[in-house]
């Protein structure tokens, strides 16, 4: 277990290092060891979750006093979405300190979004039941600075892009989009797939990503981003 090396890496150090330990170990390690599944990241991951929603529920509320509370609810939705979580683990190298059985680590698991925003997760909780709320406040705002300063700055990916795409299109009278995968590069382990999205032959957006349902999302996000920016006020005719 390299979690003292971990702890340089998120900028902390822990009391009880087993929390640290425990949010480390996925639930297929646990299995091969003969360890109940309550020893794995899982029930961490649980509280972990409300405490994001809870940190960025105040910061929000105090940081944006114009918005309404369904942009409030969207914004915080944004920022604590899988792919959003998914993204500061891989930043924070989570993925090469997670315990994992030895089929799921074949398979990518260590790569795989949802472990990734899972473990995430469960280690926010782990410095809460370590350090207390404003301790794992702290955490989460330094960790998660660059996400939080796109929402304020109106460039946060939207909750659902996809959903949205297809309801600005289909606004416009045009058929649902499609997506198309191009190509699927790199190692099993860490692939990277390019997908376009189409609206009636025309392609609105390309996006990239680490799995193929995050590269759709990326390439609604363009499309959006595109269509946005073109279409005039008022309906053409």
């Amino acid at each position: 277990m390299k979690s003292g090396h971990l702890e340089a890496v998120l900028g902390l150090e822990f009391r009880d290092r087993r929390l640290l330990e425990q949010a480390l170990v996925h639930g297929s390690y646990a299995n091969e060891q003969g360890w109940p599944i309550t020893s794995s990241y899982e029930r961490l991951e649980y509280l972990g979750d409300a405490v994001l929603e809870l940190v960025f529920s105040e910061e929000l509320y105090r940081r944006c006093p114009d918005l309404t509370e369904g942009e409030l609810t969207k914004g915080r939705a944004a920022l604590v979405q899988g792919g959003t979580l998914a993204q500061v683990a891989k930043r924070r190298f989570l993925g090469d300190y997670l315990k994992l059985g030895k089929g799921e680590d074949a398979t990518g698991g260590r790569h795989r979004e949802s472990t990734l925003a899972a473990v995430f997760e469960a280690v926010v909780a782990a410095v809460y039941l370590d350090r207390g709320y404003s301790g794992a406040r702290q955490f989460i705002l330094q960790t998660m600075a660059p996400e939080l300063e796109r929402f304020l700055g109106g460039n946060i990916p939207r909750e659902n892009a996809k959903s949205s795409l297809q309801e600005f299109v289909q606004g416009l009278g045009k058929s649902a989009p499609s997506y198309r995968l191009l190509s699927c590069e790199g190692p099993d382990h860490g692939p990277v797939f390019t997908v376009e999205v189409v609206v009636e032959d025309e392609v609105l957006g390309v996006g990239r990503g680490g799995s193929k349902a995050g590269a759709e999302r990326d390439a609604a996000e363009n499309a959006l981003e595109r269509l946005e920016t073109a279409v005039p006020e008022g309906p053409s005719g």
